[in-house]
């Protein structure tokens, strides 16, 4: 035995030692023989093993080994020895041929069949295929006829690291709240390493940040990153770009490392009240505008975003809170004023307003940054418009006798211009309301004169329009009807509506009553009271 082993090559026999002093101890599988045992008697120190001490004996008729093991990714001048098959059968006549079949015998495991030794004659790669099933045989040379059942065994690739770590999901994004405590929990990132978990630390990953402190930390094993910082304001900074390293060997010098890189925005809370752009607002308005027309918009900006921004705006004081409401605008988050009764330049010039806005969605953890309201002055000034004339009436009643006499006053309206000018008025009749003519108006004064004879007997009622224009602008024009009552006078005669004829008796009495000329006497008396 000491002569086999000097004649072995080193350099084929220091990598298996080596391997062999590196291995921890490991179960090995179970052969389809009899239990493994080394060959003569207890186990040895792995560090002092020979070549004999792993030659594969038989005993009793059956295979004996220990399990096989290869280093992956070796690769020298020579294959690699893995171990050597051996029964003791085989009294050194070479009469006895071993024959390897099963995962890769003759193409990456190769045999002597003489000695029994097995090579590996191709790199081998753990992550590919981590472990090979073989069957041995001892056959008669000359023969080929089996000496003893086959027996199975397994090649384990031993496992080196030769991969590092990656982040197969990444770059990631994350989100979390702005304004978040210390150790708030944003995400978890996980690398994937394909070389053993089991064996040694090639697979032991630990995580480190190498861009994104103070802001973020992470837990070297578990991987969830948190803040490191408390109360981030998304307003200062929104957005933060993290480097995270995962390094195998469990971080030690040596170990391979992979990074990917997270994204983290800081989403938005409410933690800013709303604040006018201005504390002083001017507006000016025509007093003839129409109601409902919006006179001018405030706005309070939020630096906040979405529903954190919204704000609601109200006319909490002021002298114009009856004449003018406000409106939120929620597209565009500002307040409309607008109109809701008349204006009168001549009554009242100008209005102050005190304006609020107020956030809708209020955060009762940042109560405290509050109040989330402000306020707002805002000036209204009402401008003059060139406004029609009024009369001092909505309506006149006139009465004029119908013996009235021709071009006499039968009554008068009156107007004036309610713009500060004060136009002079001009006063007409609509023709269209008095197609007879029988009434003037004097232009200046608007004095009602008759024009043509009046009967009340024919028309009692007479309605027109009178038109007062400003002289300095006909366009300013006013209507108002005026209703004329013809008073009646006894201009009217009685009359018989018919001859009569009266009938005496021949022997009438003087004094004597005609019963037949009382009752149409009467008959006419009636008749003119009632036309007349």
């Amino acid at each position: 035995m000491p002569e086999r082993l000097a004649g072995m090559p080193l350099d084929l026999w220091t990598p298996l030692l080596v391997l062999w002093m590196a291995l921890p101890p490991c179960a090995p599988a179970a052969p389809t023989g009899p239990a493994p045992v080394f060959l003569g008697g207890p186990p040895l120190d792995p560090s002092r093993l020979s070549d004999e001490q792993r030659v594969l004996n038989r005993s009793k008729r059956g295979w004996v080994w220990n399990q096989m093991f290869v280093l992956e990714e070796f690769s020298g001048p020579e294959p690699i020895l893995v171990g050597r098959l051996h029964t003791d059968l085989d009294p050194g006549s070479k009469k006895i041929k071993y024959i390897l079949s099963g995962d890769g015998a003759g193409t990456i495991f190769q045999i002597n069949d003489i000695t029994g030794d097995i090579h590996a004659i191709k790199r081998l790669d753990r992550e590919e295929k981590a472990e090979y099933t073989l069957t041995a045989q001892a056959v008669d040379w000359e023969t080929n006829k089996p000496l003893e059942p086959p027996s199975e065994f397994i090649i384990k690739v031993q496992d080196i690291n030769d991969n590092a770590p990656e982040f197969l999901n990444g770059p990631y994004h994350a989100t979390v709240p702005e304004m978040s405590i210390l150790g708030t929990s944003v995400t978890n990132v996980t690398a994937t390493d394909a070389d053993d978990p089991v064996y040694g630390n090639s697979a032991k990953l630990v995580y480190s940040i190498l861009e994104g402190q103070p802001y973020f930390s992470i837990e070297p094993e578990t991987a969830i990153i948190k803040t490191a910082l408390p109360n981030m304001d998304r307003e200062a900074k929104e957005e933060y770009l993290v480097v995270i390293q995962a390094k195998d060997m469990g971080g030690h010098s040596g170990g391979l490392s992979g990074t990917t890189t997270l994204t983290v925005t800081l989403t938005d809370v409410n933690d800013n009240p709303p604040k006018f752009a201005q504390s002083l607002y001017h507006f000016s308005v025509p007093e003839d505008v129409v109601l409902g027309t919006a006179i001018g918009r405030v706005k309070a900006n939020d630096q906040d975003i979405g529903e954190n921004a919204q704000s609601s705006y109200d006319i909490i004081d002021g002298d114009g809170t009856a004449l003018f409401e406000i409106t939120s605008d929620a597209q565009a988050q500002d307040g409309i004023i607008r109109l809701r009764k008349p204006l009168d330049f001549e009554t009242k010039k100008s209005y102050t307003l005190k304006v609020e806005a107020a956030n809708v969605h209020v955060d009762p953890r940042f109560s405290s940054r509050g109040p989330f309201k402000d306020t707002a002055t805002v000036k209204i000034v009402v401008e003059d418009a060139d406004e029609p004339p009024v009369f001092s009436s909505p309506t006149y009643l006139l009465e004029v006798h119908e013996n009235a006499a021709l071009n006499s006053v039968i009554g008068q309206v009156t107007a004036r211009d309610p713009d500060i000018t004060s136009s002079p008025i001009r006063f007409s009749i609509d023709r269209h309301t008095d197609l007879e003519r029988q009434f003037n108006i004097n232009a200046d004064d608007g004095k009602i004169t008759l024009a043509t004879p009046l009967d009340r007997e024919l028309s009692v009622w007479h309605n027109i329009t009178i038109i007062a224009t400003e002289i300095r602008n006909h366009s300013q024009i006013s209507r108002v009807p005026v209703a004329i009552k013809v008073l009646d006078v006894n201009d009217n005669a009685p009359e018989f509506a018919s001859e009569y004829e009266a009938f005496l008796c021949e022997n009438g009495k003087p004094g004597q009553v005609n019963i037949s000329m009382l009752l149409m006497l009467n008959m006419f008396v009636y008749n003119c009271l009632i036309f007349d």
